[in-house]
């Protein structure tokens, strides 16, 4: 059975994720442009880093909280 602390750290990690995610999906689904102050080349870049960033820390997460190392 997973751990209080893991069961946390995979809901934190899993609503990151998806915070990123639906930014990403603002811009490349309905062309909202990414709210910053730098242009658009490197705001693009920020959404998809962040996005892939915290997909991987999710999995990750995922991982410990089934027992599963990879």
């Amino acid at each position: 059975m997973a751990t209080d602390e893991e069961k946390q750290a995979y809901r934190e990690a899993y609503a990151t994720w998806q915070r990123h995610l639906e930014a990403l999906h603002d811009f490349l689904l309905e062309g909202k442009p990414p709210a910053t102050g730098v242009e658009l080349p490197a705001a693009i870049k920020g959404l998809l880093n962040r996005e892939s960033r915290s997909k991987e820390r999710y999995d990750e997460a995922r991982r410990r909280l089934i027992g599963v190392d990879e």
